[in-house]
């Protein structure tokens, strides 16, 4: 069925609301009409400034030429026939590039799935298969995805576990460092020990999953000697550290994946690393790179998935790699990273409500309090000022435990002149609202 001619933002919500379920949120009752890069239009010729980057997907930017090229080639020669049925080189191809660009002095090995939450559950199912061990550890505030184990490994319950129950047993949350809330690195390391002594022996631990930052948690960063800690916990009782890099992997924190600053800082590679969203530049695809001995636990026929490593997200994700060479988009994140902080650090002078102004890279974001007071999160100033950003042309997302840190997710490939347009909208909606 084609687009109604001339169709507006506030029709198509009326027949998105008499089709769709209630459950399928939409944070913005806006209709996307095309896009450029770090520009979007709706379809009532409204341009945006595009500050979510499709929650950390579009770290290339909309429509990137190479990607698209990259796309239409391969949809003239071929568009689908199942890996595990008929195979193609360039899934093979992307495996190895992505193993070369991981950190870990040991033979790796990957392989490719549709999305973030599948290769988080294809990592635990690796990590089982290996120790023959059933527990987990995640962590308070850490997402990772939408299906039942994504959940259950998911440290927020509101909006994303409610109602869902019963989850995966042997699912258990530590909390993680957050200093700005009163959670210390020792603190954090101790939930994790009080585990070992309350729920679960150490020696059923198959896996230790974190987010290097978390995401949709507030967008807190795992300290070097929290990280180091967990690190060795898992290598005294043999148990695998899987690293989240869904939302921070492909150039978003300014190296290719996050966990390289680990190892750059001293502190030993982790296992098994997840990957999604920016990898493929907005198309389908995730990946599961690990050390080769575990990769291999799991029998023939016990990993994939129809559509998982389709040809498409391969071609996309190769044009990725060329771009982030070809654009040098590993530096350009730490720019704008430090542009996005000098703007957001000149908001915060002038209206208290900012306590924090963090994140590595480019991967930045605000945290919000009622007059200033940390133990006062304030999610309805934040509601309200991402409202006030959309209804002046800069599209936001808020995200946190307590709903009151607003994240940005800017393409990397933005220009200076949009991102500072971004800020001063920003700007102005603090002074109208805050």
């Amino acid at each position: 069925m084609q687009r109604e001619p001339h169709a507006t933002n506030a029709a198509l919500m009326a027949r998105r609301r008499a089709a769709l379920p209630a459950g399928l949120g939409q944070t913005y009752e806006v209709f996307v009409d095309h896009a450029e890069n770090a520009e979007v239009w709706d379809v009532e010729g409204r341009r945006l400034i595009d500050f979510a980057g499709g929650i950390a997907v579009l770290n290339t930017g909309h429509r990137h030429p190479k990607v698209i090229a990259a796309v239409k080639a391969q949809l003239d020669r071929q568009h689908h026939t199942c890996f595990q049925v008929l195979a193609y080189e360039s899934y093979v191809e992307l495996a190895e590039r992505l193993i070369a660009r991981t950190p870990g002095d040991f033979a790796k090995k990957a392989f490719f799935l549709s999305s973030g939450a599948e290769a988080v559950e294809n990592a635990i199912k690796i990590a089982r298969a290996a120790t023959r061990r059933g527990a987990v550890i995640a962590f308070g505030g850490g997402f990772h995805g939408r299906t039942m184990m994504g959940m259950a490994l998911t440290g927020k319950v509101a909006p994303y576990k409610t109602g869902f129950g019963p989850f995966p047993a042997e699912i258990y949350h530590a909390k993680f460092p957050n200093p700005l809330h009163g959670v210390s690195t020792a603190d954090a390391l101790a939930s994790v020990e009080a585990i070992f002594k309350y729920d679960v022996e150490a020696a059923r631990v198959a896996a230790i999953i974190l987010e290097p930052v978390q995401g949709e948690g507030g967008f807190y960063v795992a300290p070097i000697d929290f990280v180091r800690g967990l690190r060795a916990i898992c290598d005294q009782h043999g148990t695998v550290l899987i690293v989240d890099e869904v939302q921070t992997g492909a150039g978003r924190t300014g190296t290719w994946l996050a966990c390289e600053q680990w190892v750059a800082a001293g502190v030993g590679a982790p296992d098994i690393v997840t990957m999604a969203k920016s990898m493929a530049g907005g198309f389908p695809i995730s990946a599961v790179i690990g050390r080769a001995e575990l990769m291999d636990a799991p029998g023939p026929g016990g990993l994939g998935g129809t559509y998982a490593g389709s040809p498409l997200g391969c071609a996309a994700a190769l044009a990725v790699l060329e771009v982030f060479e070809e654009e040098n988009l590993l530096e350009r994140s730490r720019d704008v990273g430090k542009r996005l902080t000098a703007g957001l650090q000149a908001i915060a002078a002038r209206h208290k409500s900012i306590q924090d102004v963090r994140g590595p890279g480019a991967m930045v974001a605000i945290e919000l309090f009622k007059d200033g007071d940390l133990h006062q999160p304030d999610a309805d100033l934040t509601k309200r000022i991402c409202t006030e950003a959309i209804r002046r042309g800069l599209v936001l997302l808020s995200c946190g435990v307590h709903a009151n840190v607003i994240r940005i997710l800017v393409p990397l490939t933005a220009s200076d002149a949009v991102i500072d347009e971004g800020l001063a909208i920003l700007a102005a909606s603090f002074d109208a609202v805050a």
